[in-house]
Parts: C-alpha cells; structure tokens; sequence
C-alpha cells in the first residue's frame, strides 16, 4: 500500500471520528427525549430497546401543554422569524445596492448638527410646548434629521465620511452589546403605548420592528459583498438605454442576486430564530418565542433532562433544514459569490 493510499485512509478515519463527534450530541438529545425518568438518572443508555425501553411521555407532555405552549411559541417564532428577516432583506439590500452603485459623502459636522439639533428641539417641545414624551421625540427626530440633511448639502469644514465608512458604521451596531439597547427599547415602547395607546410591548409589531433593525447591519454588510461581485457592466448597458434606476434595480439586479437574497435571509431567520435577550425584555406571555419557553424549562424538581431534550428538538429542527438546505445550495453552486 502506497504512501497516498495510507494518507487517504487517515483521512477518512478522521473524518468519520469529527463526524461521530459532531452528530453525538444530536443524537443523545434525540434518544434522551424517549427516555423516561429512571433511564436518565439511573446512569448512561445509549441504545433504546437495549438499553432502555423508549416511551412517548416526554413528547406528550410538551403537546399537551403540561411544560409550556410550544404550539403558540413554535409559531410565533415562526411569523417573528420569518417577518423581521424578509422586511431586514428588502431593506437591506436597497441599502447595500446604494453604498455599491452610489457616491456618499456624509460630512461629519452633519451628524453633530443631527445630535444637538434632536437633543434640543427635544427639551423645546417638552419645556415650552408641554408636549408627550413620545410626540416630543418623533418632532425632535423630523426636526433632526431636516436640518442635519440641510447642513450637510453646505461645504462645512471637518471630515467627510464615504461608502465605506457608512458600512463601518452599519456593522458596528452589531459590536454593542444587546443589553445596551434592549432596556432603551422597553422604555421607549413602554412610553409609546402610555402616550399614544399603540401596544409594542409583548406584540408581533414591537418584536418584529426590532429584529429588522437587529438585523438590517448584517444583511447590508452580507448583500454589499454580494453586490459588488455582479458584472457592472448590464447595468450600464440599460442605463445607455434610458432604463430607470429603479427598473434596473428590481428587474435585472434582484434577478441576478437572487441566490444571495435567499441565502442571507436564511442566515437572518437563524439569528432572529435564536435571539434571546430581546424577547425576554419585550415579550411576557402572549408573542414568547422558543428560546424563552426553553430557558424555563426547570421545574422546581430539578433538571428533567427528558422534558429538556423534547423542547430543544422542537427549537433545533427547523435550523437543521435550513442549514441543509444552504449546503445543498452551497455544494450545487447556487450560492457562488453570495458570501465572500
């Protein structure tokens, strides 16, 4: 047996031993779903029918409501997951088309003129016009943001900030820790639902709003990439012939980029799938997602190991197609150039 015969042997034993080490953990929450209390405490069983007898109460507890609503959570993870990543990848991608195909120059002192012109149109609305918090905040916003794009159209002194600094600053939303804003967001949608009666908290609205903004930095960051590896050259060729930006945009860009578009939605729907801190603050009862009803899973007997394994099955499960089905994507091709 030559030397690369030996080598190739080798390689295939440690593949299948990082395989074994990889699958084992799926597969021991999988049979410890189907064992009952004295399987699990009574020491290690692998192998069901040899080693214990598998039985279905676990499962029937978590169905018929005894651990908790999956049904109810199952599904509001679902529309949460689902809503939040499509509107984070419609918008998203308008932006990361517009930091590829455009020029920005964002003067510095703009972005000052933003923040003191909020700050003080706020402390105005409320101390001379008795205004509410939240109708005190949406005018100093309005306020801000029109005079902030006034001022930056003036050649005012100072840095200007281009494409890539905007994509910095996208990204670096997501290095802030979520805890930062998290309580922020309970106060502001606290106030909005005792100023104006529009309910945020605990509602697919309030969640779903702050998965896109959650999102919308790696989206942009993702389809960026994606953008700029598409020929130019189509584009320019319509643009010669009178074709519009936006036409240009949904009927030969959005074509062309569809396979990054379903790709990083996936992506998205994996991350907002997962988010914990948000809904614990945001929700209470009525739009509990998953990872909330899992994290309560102990009861006051302790760690029921069974119980634990059923609702982790129910929260992985739809992950697991979906990381499939982007490897299947990935090693047909159909995601070629849509993650550098």
């Amino acid at each position: 047996m030559n030397k690369n015969s030996n080598q190739k042997i080798i390689t295939q034993i440690l593949c299948i031993a990082w395989l074994i080490f990889t699958l084992f953990p799926l597969y021991w929450i999988f049979v410890t779903s189907f064992k009952s209390p004295i399987a699990v405490t009574g020491g290690p069983t692998y192998l069901p029918w040899i080693d214990f007898e598998p039985t279905l109460n676990a499962w029937h507890d978590a169905f018929s409501g005894s651990r908790g609503d999956f049904f109810a959570t199952f599904f509001n993870s679902v529309w949460i997951s689902v809503a939040a990543s499509l509107i984070a990848v419609v918008f998203g991608s308008m932006a990361a088309y517009a930091l590829v195909r455009f020029t920005f120059k964002v003067r510095l002192l703009a972005g000052v003129v933003f923040a003191a012109s909020g700050m003080s149109c706020y402390i105005l609305a409320k101390e001379i016009f008795d205004w509410k918090d939240t109708t005190s905040m949406g005018f100093a916003f309005l306020c801000a943001l029109i005079l902030s794009v006034t001022s930056n159209r003036l050649p005012l002194p100072g840095p200007i900030l281009r494409n890539n600094d905007v994509v910095f600053w996208f990204v670096s939303q997501r290095m802030m820790p979520p805890i930062v804003s998290a309580f922020a967001l309970y106060m502001l949608y606290s106030k909005i639902g005792k100023d104006s009666g529009i309910r945020l908290l605990d509602s697919f609205a309030g969640l779903t709003l702050c998965y896109v903004a959650f999102s919308l930095p790696l989206v942009v960051w993702l389809m960026r990439d994606f953008f700029e590896s598409l020929p130019i050259e189509v584009e320019e060729a319509a643009l010669v012939d009178d074709v519009p930006r936006w036409r240009i945009f949904l009927e030969i860009v959005i074509p062309m980029a569809k396979p990054g578009l379903v790709a990083v939605t996936m992506i998205t729907i994996g991350f907002v799938w997962n988010e914990f801190l948000f809904a614990l603050i945001l929700t209470t009862g009525d739009w509990q997602t998953l990872p909330v009803l899992l994290s309560g899973q102990n009861s006051y007997r302790g760690d029921e190991w069974w119980a634990i394994a059923v609702a982790n099955i129910i929260a992985i499960a739809p992950m697991l197609i979906i990381t499939i089905l982007l490897g299947r994507m990935m090693r047909s091709g159909l995601m070629l150039g849509s993650i550098r």
